[in-house]
């Protein structure tokens, strides 16, 4: 379902912001998705390389209304945890998945997990990490403050992620910008090119 709201900020760093997305989530209808340049028919052959096992823990970060954690679970994956700071959008989300027993709706933000170490085998990102370094600055030198906001969310993925399990952040940046926040000594950083981004 399409909706003519108002979505776009007037700034660009107003991404980053608990407050934007609580007042754009409380304005939209709860049946409504937004996915950010993907779907998981997109991403499915994706999924079945690096995930095929379907019965792995799964934790995806910052899942606003997108349908994803709905279509993987229609295709096989149950074990879900979907995390988002917007407690509006969780009580939405929650409501709308009821009947997928077992898929679960927190609200927590991502810098701060509030899970034990090593609990899940893989834990997806698809656009927060984005939106997180939206920012007016140099891509190439981004603002201090961007910088941290993204090292804690790597560092508390690493620390939740179990041994051999896999983090897989689809973004809309180029490699050469994103892969720096991502190298850690106990990661190896692959990177494979999802198509165009721009159909007509």
């Amino acid at each position: 379902m399409s909706t003519n709201l108002k979505i776009l900020p007037d700034d660009v760093t107003e991404y980053r912001t608990k407050e934007y997305w609580e007042k754009r989530y409380s304005k939209e209808p709860p049946e409504i998705s937004f996915d950010w340049f993907k779907s998981y028919k997109e991403l499915k052959p994706l999924f079945d390389v690096h995930i095929p096992n379907k019965n792995v823990s799964i934790l995806v970060l910052g899942c606003g209304n997108s349908a994803l954690s709905e279509d993987m679970y229609d295709d096989g994956y149950h074990n879900i945890t979907n995390i988002d700071f917007s407690e509006t959008v969780i009580e939405n989300m929650r409501l709308r998945c009821k009947e997928r027993t077992g898929m679960t709706w927190i609200e927590m933000d991502i810098r701060d997990l509030n899970f034990l170490d090593r609990t899940f085998d893989i834990v997806i990102d698809k656009g927060t990490m984005d939106a997180l370094m939206c920012d007016e600055g140099d891509v190439w030198n981004p603002n201090p403050e961007v910088i941290e906001v993204v090292r804690k969310e790597v560092d508390e993925v690493t620390r939740i992620l179990k041994v051999g399990g896999k983090f897989i952040y689809v973004t809309f940046g180029q490699p050469h910008f994103r892969r720096r926040y991502l190298e850690r000594p106990c990661w190896k950083v692959e990177v494979e090119t999802l198509g165009s981004l721009i159909k007509m």
